[in-house]
């Protein structure tokens, strides 16, 4: 079999999965956010932290249920890790620096999981396990809980009431994330993958000396890290490391968990509007891109030039055998297009259009699908851009699921999407003025700048993925990148959560003649132009200095 065949084959199998798992779990996931019944053991968190899970709350309110949250995440995770050297089952490994401690404690709060260590020569079992895996949990929770209050935003009139933050999140971690992950850990354990709590062995011999490994609670931090969009990996290979990913098999299943909640949240969304068609324009609107990119990734990485990449079947310098350039394209696209940054192949090494197309995918605002939550309010909030776009072509106020688009909404849509590229391009420019952040870079040149741009591309929009030729482990970069990883994380969610509270409060509007119908065909094409060509105004300038002039060269 070609490996245009076998990748062709397992994107047609992941299709196959996702639209097997559609329906079934986006109507689940409406019905778990509006039911009105609370677990036995959601009602003991509930009295743990103080919560009245049946008080709804206004969009200030919501937002800061948010925000203190996430700091006491972040203080926690700090101070675990900077306690690491007197805990138990650390490995004996030392305590992680301030600056470092920082930049992963924000990382993994803001489900970025932008890692700058060695996993398995940094971190012990209780910050793995007490630490970063219960993040993989929560932020996820988190990312769903701000798009499901602003799709109550649309649902609901006359009111600015937009849900419990402690009942959605509290909901969204044992009711979805925890059955699931529970499920696909022990899919990967059975194909491979390890679980325990073993230290460190010595075995084999390697360049003349003992190599080291060390076990851990792989496969359950491995099935929240994709399902959750979060990306962090135990060990530094991330899924290319076979305990992670040990198998064709499990390295599709990982796709899979990585895309199978952002595409079904849209069915989630059009049952709690009351309209699935809503819901089917925006998955398509998604899909489209989506498949759009594989196509491309996969077109770059196998039209390779020279003796060499022809007899390897490819580009295959820094993929994985076992995977190949078919499976290592869908999973670089897939990991890009939502806020994962969970890698199976080191994107510096793809070619220099692939590695554009990596970049560009996180500059889209990782919509399509998106991270869990995240890629659904920023496509909404795109949607909200398109629908206006469409009511200046034709003369008429613009109107989205019966409300009204006004100045105030549009205000609150445009600053979110410009937070996240004035982030990126900023601490850029800053990283390539200064005399010290340049050394940082093991290439020159194209590439050398892509490199920078990659990290803060990544940092911004909450991806956690990077090219593998920046040494990120500085002080600049360890605080940069943590202060580019918290503004991309909650200044959009201000904006979001107000604009859901803006939009809750409006009386709906009659549908006319000339409303836009846009759960057609049309709003979909509409949609998706808006996506590109605001991105390649965006980005233009930036991608051309680096990833283009690298692959034109």
């Amino acid at each position: 079999m070609s490996p245009e065949l076998a990748g062709f084959l397992q994107l047609l199998a992941l299709m196959g999965a996702l639209a097997l798992a559609y329906i079934p779990l986006g109507t689940y996931m409406a019905e778990v956010y509006s039911s009105k019944k609370h677990l036995r053991v959601e009602k003991w968190i509930y009295r743990a932290i103080g919560a009245n899970p049946d008080a709804e709350m206004t969009w200030p309110a919501y937002l800061r249920g948010v925000l203190a949250f996430s700091a006491v995440g972040v203080l926690f995770l700090y101070l675990l890790q900077r306690l690491q050297g007197v805990l138990p089952g650390s490995l004996h490994f030392s305590s992680v620096s301030p600056a470092q401690s920082f930049n992963t404690a924000v990382s993994f709060v803001t489900n970025t999981n932008w890692q700058s260590y060695y996993g398995e020569q940094t971190m012990g079992h209780v910050v793995q396990t007490a630490g970063l895996a219960v993040q993989n949990f929560v932020s996820a929770a988190v990312g769903i809980a701000v798009a499901v209050a602003l799709v109550r935003g649309f649902a609901r009139s006359r009111t600015g009431e937009l849900g419990n933050f402690w009942a959605d999140l509290v909901r969204g971690t044992l009711r979805i994330l925890v059955p699931i992950a529970a499920v696909a850990a022990v899919v990967l354990v059975a194909c491979g993958a390890i679980q325990n709590f073993s230290g460190i062995h010595e075995v084999g011999q390697f360049m003349g000396g003992t190599q080291q490994w060390n076990g851990g609670a792989v496969a359950s931090q491995e099935a929240i890290k994709e399902l959750g969009t979060n990306g962090g990996g135990y060990f530094n290979a991330n899924s290319a490391h076979p305990f992670e990913n040990p198998t064709p098999l499990t390295n599709l299943l990982e796709i899979f968990l990585i895309l199978v909640i952002p595409f079904s949240l849209t069915r989630t969304f059009g049952v709690m509007v009351g309209n699935v068609k809503q819901g089917y324009a925006i998955l398509a609107t998604m899909f489209t891109i989506w498949l759009g990119f594989v196509a491309l990734m996969m077109w770059t990485e196998f039209a390779h030039h020279g003796p060499a990449l022809q007899a390897a079947g490819g580009a295959m310098e820094g993929k994985e055998t076992r995977f190949g350039v078919g499976a290592s394209s869908i999973f670089a696209v897939s990991t890009t297009l939502t806020s994962t940054g969970a890698v199976d192949s080191f994107h510096s090494s793809f070619t220099g259009l692939g590695g554009g197309i990596t970049m560009l995918s996180m500059m889209l605002g990782e919509i399509a699908p998106g991270g869990t939550g995240s890629g659904l309010y920023g496509i909404l909030i795109m949607a909200v851009i398109a629908v206006f776009i469409a009511g200046l072509m034709v003369g008429r106020t613009p109107e989205y699921l019966g409300k009204k688009i006004g100045g105030r909404e549009m205000k609150l849509a445009a600053c979110y999407i410009l937070i996240t590229p004035a982030l990126v391009l900023v601490f850029t420019a800053a990283s390539m003025a200064l005399p010290t952040p340049p050394h940082s870079m093991l290439n020159s040149g194209a590439h050398g700048f892509s490199e920078v741009l990659y990290a803060f591309t990544s940092a911004a929009n909450n991806n956690g993925s990077a090219f593998a030729g920046l040494n990120a482990n500085t002080d600049w970069y360890n605080t940069m990148t943590g202060l580019a990883m918290l503004l991309g994380r909650f200044l959009p969610m201000v904006f979001v959560l107000a604009l859901a509270g803006s939009l809750a409060e409006q009386k709906p509007v009659p549908v006319t003649a000339g409303t836009l119908r846009t759960e057609k065909p049309l709003f979909t094409g509409l949609l998706v132009g808006a996506i590109l060509i605001i991105t390649g105004l965006t980005y233009f300038p930036a991608l051309a200095l680096g990833p283009l002039a690298e692959g034109l060269a």
